[in-house]
């Protein structure tokens, strides 16, 4: 549904985006990340067609953004940053005014405004003027906007913004809901966000594309991926540590809390090894040295820490 090939923008000798290639198809939700200033929206309004790119080439449904447009633009429903609308007009007004630019009258365009209106709750203030709207409204009537044609493809540029925490759960279960027949990517900063609605993350740093693969597939990358965390009583860290080093498969020991005669610890894995039992064999350790277990779980990784350790200037990253 989008092929982005070979996609660079420079705003004079800055180079904002840089060789940019990736393909989002039909069922995929697509979540954009990086640090700011790293080239998220200028390339969501590349492929938009908001603006030209200075090399590369953009297919939105098979079409050539940049020859043959109108048909491009189309199949998409775009959110741009910062939700812009008309601030005289009243949210019907900027919904009907948006469903005649997409070619819809009469009763299409009044089912078109009825199904955009429910979708993202806007009953309570559909003949408010948008100027007197709160940040999170103007916000969903511009997500109304962009879905006001039901496109077959979504282009968000951080759709939960200026939303309190009820409305972000309700837009991402409806980014995951629609993400079953439409091709979407949404940009963010929220982590949470795109574990809990995307199929699939790319991270761009410094114009470049630095990661791409389902959020589970990132999160095997961090530190704590498949280390063992456990607490436990009746042993002193030094012992807890000593017995934990002979366990096969574990490269490290770090104790994270020692309080009222119960150690925390985390029990790293050896990422060289052909791992899976690490779990289990700190667990028969702890039974044949007496230790009572309050809790021990495998750790799945953290995206946050995947992130960090991609994105951090080089400098940083040595310091930590």
């Amino acid at each position: 549904m989008i092929k982005v090939e070979n996609l660079s923008k420079a705003f004079g000798p800055k180079l904002a985006v840089d060789d940019v290639t990736f393909a989002v198809e039909r069922g995929e939700v697509l979540g954009f990340l990086g640090p700011n200033g790293a080239g998220k929206s200028t390339t969501m309004r590349m492929i938009t067609g908001f603006i030209p790119p200075t090399a590369g080439k953009i297919t939105v449904g098979g079409y050539d953004v940049l020859e043959d447009p109108i048909r491009a633009k189309r199949l998409i429903g775009y959110l741009p940053e910062n939700a812009p609308g008309y601030a005289d007009m009243t949210v019907h007004g900027f919904l009907s005014f948006a469903a005649e630019l997409r070619g819809l009258r009469g009763d299409a365009r009044r089912k078109a405004i009825h199904r955009a209106v429910e979708l993202c709750f806007l009953q309570n203030v559909l003949y408010q003027s948008i100027e007197t709207l709160s940040k999170g409204y103007k916000h969903r009537t511009c997500l109304a906007q962009s879905l006001i044609h039901d496109p077959d493809i979504l282009i968000m540029d951080e759709p939960t913004d200026g939303l309190d925490p009820n409305q972000k759960h309700e837009v991402r279960n409806l980014i995951k809901s629609m993400g079953e027949n439409k091709a979407i990517i949404f940009s963010t900063h929220i982590l949470e966000e795109v574990e809990a609605a995307c199929t699939r993350v790319i991270i761009i740093d410094r114009g470049r594309i630095v990661a791409n693969g389902a959020p589970a597939e990132l999160k095997a990358r961090s530190e704590t991926a498949g280390a063992v965390h456990l607490r436990v009583s009746g042993v002193p860290a030094a012992a807890l540590q000593e017995q934990l080093a002979r366990v096969p498969g574990a490269a490290r020991t770090e104790i994270l809390e020692e309080r009222d005669g119960k150690i925390e610890a985390r029990v790293y894995p050896d990422k060289s090894g052909p791992g899976g039992r690490l779990t289990r064999d700190v667990a028969e350790v702890a039974a044949q040295q007496s230790w009572h277990i309050d809790e021990i779980h495998t750790e799945e990784g953290r995206l946050d820490e995947v992130f960090r350790s991609i994105t951090l200037p080089d400098t940083v990253r040595g310091a930590h």
